[in-house]
């Protein structure tokens, strides 16, 4: 059989539904464990083969249905997906030529894993593409040079995340959840918002707390985000955000890794859904309802 053509993938967003952080180790690295779940919110990747002699191309572009969009202003070679290929050809030894289109619908720097998830659906998509034959756990092992979400977003689904992304714990089954995103318009730069987190006491690492949470029945009251009171003080527009979001809802509202992307969670989709709805008519903001989704290697198309 013939090598593919073209290859698409489907990049989901993650949500943190319990993060906890530790103090920094000696490289100032901070140790997590989180319950992350991917949802059904996507980027979409398409990438084609190109002939031996031909230089790759990128094209990083917002898709017709983003919600909440900003400057696409970063050096290609800076994209997490463009590295992500760049990582594969030092890791085969070859050129591996292509042409990529991405098409986002994930807010940049939300909170969310957009880019992370970008990198870890060119790993996938290109292995396919060049037929490769790296097995998902090596494509984990390069993603851990790409970013600390990258090796969970190859699989996707539900686990827990320890260390510093290399640890996982995946889980059988998602949780059956439906929520609602919000996306704010207030950024959380994620080096700002740690550098706060050190500022403010904390208990330190909770990560059997966040193990037990996957065995008992999904509760809003029970998730939490150590990051959610630094990302505030980076950005404080975000707690009147948060406030108008939980009145309106009447249940509370958490942040999704280092903010500014938050979520409801809902009882089922009809309640995410007009929930979405009220969010995006009464508070002026961008809201999608979503559910918790499987591993990304089946939505490979």
């Amino acid at each position: 059989m013939a090598m593919p053509e073209t290859v698409t993938v489907s990049a989901p967003a993650k949500l943190n539904l319990a993060l906890s952080v530790g103090r920094p180790d000696e490289n100032g690295m901070h140790p997590v464990c989180s319950w992350m779940v991917t949802v059904n919110l996507f980027d979409e990747l398409e990438v084609k083969r190109l002939e031996a002699d031909y230089f790759s191309r990128y094209a990083v572009i917002w898709h017709a249905e983003a919600k909440r969009r900003s400057e696409i202003n970063w050096p290609i070679t800076s994209d997490l997906a463009v590295r992500a290929h760049l990582a594969l050809e030092d890791r085969v030894r070859r050129r591996l030529p292509l042409q990529m289109k991405l098409e986002k619908r994930i807010p940049v720097g939300g909170g969310l894993g957009g880019g992370s998830s970008n990198a870890a659906a060119m790993l996938i998509a290109v292995n396919e593409l060049f037929e490769l034959g790296l097995s998902v756990e090596e494509l984990a092992e390069i993603g851990e040079g790409l970013g600390a979400d990258v090796p969970f977003l190859v699989c996707g689904g539900s686990a827990i995340v320890e260390g510093l992304g290399e640890r996982l714990q995946h889980h059988d089954e998602c949780p059956d959840l439906h929520a609602v995103l919000v996306f704010p318009d207030a950024l959380c730069p994620t080096g700002e918002v740690y550098s706060a987190f050190d500022q403010i006491e904390s208990g330190g690492l909770q990560a059997d707390a966040v193990r037990r949470l996957p065995d008992s029945p999904l509760q809003a009251e029970t998730l939490f985000n150590d990051l959610k009171d630094a990302a505030i003080r980076v950005t404080p527009t975000l707690k009147r955000e948060l406030q108008r979001v939980s009145e309106l809802a009447e249940r509370p509202v958490c942040v999704s890794g280092s903010g500014s992307s938050i979520f409801i969670v809902c009882d089922e989709p009809l309640h995410a859904e007009a929930l979405a709805a009220a969010i995006e008519s009464k508070l002026d903001l961008p809201a999608v309802a979503v559910k918790a989704v499987g591993a990304k290697g089946g939505q490979i198309s």
